[in-house]
């Protein structure tokens, strides 16, 4: 990937970003805006407190606008202000246990959130590319011990799942009824689970490592032996602002899904990336918790083939490497209570970068 290339595509271009206050939404404002983008996020209040949207103050960088993606009209009138050319649509009800809980939330979010948002592009006449995020866990799990490719069948055993593999149906219909030969490229993202600073969602293995670390409390695990797709943020980000760049340049060549993630040597259990957190941070211990508890996939690996021989990408941390970023933004941040965590952002972003134009 040639970043030289991709700052010349995104530059003062507006980019349409729904979910910046999240924790990737965040990190791809902060990409976006160094690549010299105009970024206009659209999404809820931060999830959580702290989260990385307040420790960066990217309201300061951004164009910042409080609104919900379920929310159709106010979405449209937004885009018809702004006039994006570029769309990333990352706002989601992220979370697997959370959709058990409120599964209504969750459909309407995530599937009708997505049709708001293509709804809005296909009235916006400046859009020319649309990059959709869904999850690997849009696949039906049958625990393949191999990575699953863009053409194997979507499912869902839990709600947010479910709701994943309805968005890529969604995705599907909007490019075969309303894109083709209209100019506008439309394609779907697919990554596993991410790690990196500023994440502090709940049930999410790392945030928990770090709250309980801080609190000198053990971290609690529910299945230590799960299988993940553990991948720094950075990597399907990469992948993403690939993607937006293709699309306006080829929007029918590469107007389809992409699956981006590990590579199988760093595709690890729960409790092997625990005990890697646990080397770099200096401290923590581990309990794994006994209780009856929600289904959830135990392996689930992606195959990234197609992004590999089409995109020209890959990635470039191993797991440990991306542990060792994740956990150097979080002491950072606690140590410095929270200092200038956006010049820190931005400082492993272009040492991404770098490592990114010596390995490819």
């Amino acid at each position: 990937m040639n970043f030289e290339l991709l700052k010349k595509v995104y530059s003062g271009r507006t980019v349409f970003l729904t979910g910046c206050s999240g924790f990737k939404g965040a990190w791809l404002s902060v990409w976006l805006t160094t690549l010299g983008a105009r970024v206009v996020g659209y999404a809820l209040k931060p999830p959580t407190e702290p989260s990385m949207f307040h420790a960066l103050k990217l309201d300061r960088h951004i164009i910042s606008i409080e609104g919900d993606v379920c929310n159709g009209a106010a979405l449209t009138e937004v885009c018809k202000t702004y006039k994006p050319e570029v769309i990333f649509h990352l706002a989601a009800q992220p979370l697997v246990r959370y959709s058990y809980l409120e599964p209504k939330e969750t459909f309407e979010t995530n599937v009708m959130g997505t049709v708001n948002v293509l709804e809005a592009a296909r009235q916006i006449e400046t859009v020319k590319s649309i990059v959709v995020v869904t999850s690997d866990k849009c696949y039906e799990n049958r625990e393949w011990v191999y990575g699953y490719r863009e053409t194997d069948p979507l499912g869902g055993y839990d709600p947010y799942s479910a709701s994943k593999g309805c968005t890529e149906l969604v995705v599907s219909a909007f490019r075969n009824s309303f894109f083709t030969d209209s100019g506008i490229g439309l394609a779907s993202a697919r990554a596993g689970n991410v790690i990196g600073g500023g994440d502090w969602a709940t049930d999410r293995l790392l945030p928990d490592f770090v709250r309980a670390v801080v609190s000198n409390k053990p971290i609690h695990i529910r299945n230590p032996h799960a299988i993940r797709p553990w991948q720094h943020v950075l990597e399907p980000l990469s992948g993403y602002l690939m993607l937006g760049s293709l699309l306006l340049a080829e929007p029918e060549k590469y107007g389809s899904a992409w699956n981006f993630g590990p590579r199988d040597t760093d595709v690890l259990s729960v409790e092997e990336i625990l005990r890697l957190a646990i080397d770099e941070w200096g401290a923590g211990s581990v309990e794994t918790e006994a209780l009856k508890q929600p289904h959830e996939a135990t392996l689930l690996k992606l195959d990234i083939s197609k992004a590999e021989a089409y995109l020209r990408w890959h990635p470039v941390f191993s797991c440990r490497e991306a542990i060792k970023r994740t956990v150097a933004w979080y002491k950072r941040y606690y140590e410095d209570s929270p200092g200038d965590m956006f010049s820190f952002t931005v400082e492993q972003i272009k040492e991404y970068e770098q490592l990114l134009q010596l390995r490819s």
